[in-house]
């Protein structure tokens, strides 16, 4: 388990996997200093600054010559913490070369661009995760994939489904979440005081995509400081990430109910105890998912919210989005990092799936007897009044079936049509194309 760099009480939880320590505030400084060194090689590159320059930059912009808690003291009264960063590199550096540090940038240049990279950096463990869940989930579909369990509708037995078909959802879910934030673009930001890089003189705009290539980001066709797109994008793809991995949490949670008991998380000593009772085994893994992705929705939210921006330059909504991005890819890395371990041990139990299936006394059959009594409304009215028997009488719908005026089947048939293994219809074919998608992804 890796926890954040900072291992804070709750950090077991909420910033587990490899995501966290990409987005703690020493992946924050090192990303700024990266951004600033790349910078300068980019100009360097088409002759605005001297090489010397940008060597000494390359030099100066080392993570440990920087005392993180004095630049956060410094961000307090500047409005951000490029600023007093900025000051303290042009002190790493001689005289004459200082004039070439942070050159034609504004803050917000190294500043979002170092957002961009922070969030590069963390989604490559975040999709490793997603991709291990997605494979975790393909075996379970081929494996299951037909084990016959309870369909479950509004929390009460439908018709009979597969564990494959359940575990192939999740996979589909999962690989189109994984899509998405891999193929989000995280560009650059230097636009300079408004937009123009007007320093530059007219050759700004060839700095671009020197720094896209330095970094390995995209390269914008224009300056975004109030044009907040890349960011609500990546925002809404973590949201829907998060939200996938909250359903597969939420359905685990519920499989593994005393009264369910269909699934188990992965057991280990002192996993899923409780303080007061020895004997429980608390689905801590899906419990900690759900915790993370509670917290994500508020967070899209605000940045949506701070979409909305004034001018060339916005005071408060981009302040907002630091801690916002960072907590976004924490949690939700968090999040699949859990749910990998989860995926990845769960145990299935098909005995217990047909014993709840069957301990509804053929009811979710109801359907299919209908169907094969023609569909009609009078064979609906016919079936109804059977399954209101069923309950009243404490009968299966088997016994209560015979006892129906009109009934056209003949014994043989009628145990045909209750046969849960006999109305799946396309669920197997459902289960191959969710594999076949997986193991032959798009493009």
């Amino acid at each position: 388990m890796t926890l954040s760099a900072h291992g804070g009480l709750f950090s077991g939880m909420f910033a587990r996997g490899g995501a966290a320590p990409e987005v703690s505030d020493a992946a924050w400084l090192a990303a700024m200093l990266d951004v600033e060194a790349a910078l300068a090689g980019a100009q360097a590159g088409i002759g605005l600054v001297p090489e010397e320059a940008a060597a000494a930059l390359e030099e100066a912009c080392r993570p440990e010559f920087f005392d993180l808690a004095e630049l956060g003291c410094g961000a307090a009264p500047a409005g951000n913490p490029v600023i007093p960063l900025v000051a303290a590199l042009r002190e790493r550096v001689k005289p004459a070369l200082r004039r070439f540090v942070h050159y034609g940038a504004t803050s917000q240049d190294i500043n979002d661009t170092a957002a961009m990279l922070v969030a590069c950096r963390a989604l490559a463990p975040l999709l490793a995760d997603l991709s291990a869940c997605a494979d975790a989930c393909a075996r379970l579909a081929g494996e299951h994939r037909g084990t016959v369990m309870a369909g479950r509708t509004v929390l009460q037995h439908a018709v009979p489904v597969t564990f494959g078909l359940k575990a192939a959802g999740w996979l589909s879910a999962l690989d189109r979440s994984r899509a998405e934030l891999a193929e989000l673009e995280l560009p650059v930001q230097y636009g300079g005081a408004a937009g123009t890089l007007s320093v530059l003189g007219e050759r700004g705009h060839e700095v671009l995509p020197r720094l896209a290539a330095e970094l390995g980001l995209a390269e914008p066709l224009l300056p975004w400081h109030t044009d907040r797109t890349p960011v609500a994008r990546l925002a809404c793809a973590l949201g829907t990430a998060s939200g996938t991995l909250g359903k597969i949490a939420t359905d685990v949670k519920l499989l593994a109910q005393t009264e369910v008991g269909e699934a188990a998380e992965p057991s280990a000593p002192g996993r899923g105890g409780s303080s007061a009772m020895p004997h429980k085994r608390n689905p801590v893994g899906a419990m900690s998912v759900l915790a993370c992705v509670q917290r994500v929705p508020g967070l899209v939210a605000s940045v949506l919210a701070g979409m909305v921006q004034e001018h060339e330059r916005a005071a408060g909504p981009w302040q907002a989005e630091w801690e916002t991005l960072s907590e976004l890819l924490r949690l939700t890395g968090s999040a699949a990092s859990w749910l990998r371990e989860v995926l990845e041990g769960l145990a299935v139990d098909p005995a217990r799936m047909r014993a709840n299936l069957d301990a509804t006394r053929g009811l979710p059959m109801a359907e299919h007897v209908v169907a094969r009594l023609g569909g009609t409304p009078e064979a609906r009215g016919l079936v109804d009044a059977a399954c209101a028997r069923a309950v009243d009488e404490g009968l299966s719908l088997r016994e209560a079936l015979p006892a129906a005026p009109g009934l056209s089947l003949t014994p043989q048939e009628l145990d045909a049509a209750l046969d849960p293994a006999g109305y799946l219809g396309s669920a197997g074919t459902f289960v191959d194309r969710a594999l076949a998608a997986h193991l032959n992804p798009p493009g």
